[in-house]
Formats: structure tokens, C-alpha cells, sequence
């Protein structure tokens, strides 16, 4: 499969489309409308039955593995987030992290899911137990100043944010809806 028809790319065009136009959808709404589309009962369907379809580094940030570096994190923090929309809103639709994957054990249990953005990969699970709201995770990026911009643009969240400078480089703390902080980073 070819990055043209990689799914999660036709979801992201399909949302920048339809946000243009002036009709904005979720994220997740992008990603079953196009699994719909190829025929699949539903995303989690669509991305289990391509999997191995993929290109290496999707299939890598899949398993877990870090597309930046081509090799498995070192460590994957665990963020306790709440039943509900709102880590979904956060995390993909405002941070825009992308959804890798998800899992109850059945449906009225709590979900696990995994997301990832440019080689960060953070678990998020609704489990007592895994993971403390109040958690801080530091997270390198290329450019502070120009996530900060980005966030502070998007009407998703009218968090008031700012860049602070240290003498190991520039950190923007985001803090989520569960209590939880992102420290972005760049030294």
C-alpha cells in the first residue's frame, strides 16, 4: 500500500478538505468515514485488517515504535485520562496526535488506546490504577514557538499558554482536561 492510500493520511486530507470547505469533523469521525469508504465496519476493522499493508514506519508506530527513530521508545508513559470524548478532542484533535490503537475487553470497559505524534508515543487509559492524573511527560520537539503558535490559534482549547525559556532550551506546558501535564520541548 502506498502512502497515497494509507488510511490515516486519507483521513487527515479528508478533514483539511472538509475544514476548508467550512464543515470541520474530529479526527476520529475523518478516520471512519474512510474506513467506511473502503469498506470496513468500522476504524478499529479497517486498521486491524491493513496492518500488514502498511508502510514500515506506520506499521512501526503501530507496534509501538518510534517513526522518528526507527526503533522502539525507550520508555512509553501511561496517562490516566477519564471516560468520554475529551481525551480523544485533546489529545488527537487539538495536540494532534494521531490514534494508533485501541482496546476494551469488553464495551462497558474502560478504554486503552495509544497515540503518537512525531516519535512521541503516550499510552492513555481510563483503568484506576494505571497512571496518576497530575502525571508531567517532557516531550522533544523541533520547534516550541511553533507548536505554541499552532495551539494557541486552534479554538479547540482557549488555554492561554506561553513559552518559557530555561538555559536547557525552550518548554511549553500544556496541561490536559484529566490533570496531567505535557511539557513540550526544545533545547
Amino acid at each position: 500500500m502506498n502512502i497515497d492510500s494509507d488510511p490515516k493520511t486519507m483521513a487527515r486530507l479528508l478533514r483539511a478538505r472538509l475544514d476548508a470547505e467550512g464543515t470541520p469533523i474530529s479526527h476520529s469521525h475523518a478516520l471512519e468515514v474512510v474506513a467506511s469508504a473502503l469498506g470496513y465496519r468500522d476504524w478499529n476493522t479497517c486498521a486491524a485488517a491493513i496492518g500488514e499493508g502498511r508502510p514500515a514506519e506506520r506499521r512501526d508506530a503501530l507496534a509501538g515504535a518510534s517513526p522518528a527513530s526507527g526503533a522502539n521508545p525507550v520508555a512509553v508513559p501511561i496517562l490516566r485520562t477519564f471516560p468520554g470524548l475529551e481525551a480523544e478532542r485533546f489529545y488527537l484533535d487539538y495536540l494532534g496526535f494521531t490514534l494508533d490503537w485501541e482496546h476494551r475487553f469488553e464495551a462497558t470497559a474502560p478504554l486503552y488506546r495509544q497515540v503518537s505524534r512525531e516519535g512521541c508515543v503516550l499510552h492513555l487509559s481510563e483503568h484506576h490504577g494505571d497512571g496518576t492524573p497530575g502525571s508531567a511527560v517532557r516531550i522533544r520537539v523541533a520547534d516550541v514557538h511553533a507548536l505554541q503558535r499552532q495551539l494557541e490559534a486552534d479554538p479547540t482549547y482557549p488555554l492561554r499558554i506561553g513559552v518559557s525559556e530555561e538555559e536547557w532550551g525552550s518548554d511549553l506546558v500544556v496541561p490536559d482536561p484529566f490533570g496531567n501535564r505535557l511539557v513540550f520541548h526544545t533545547p
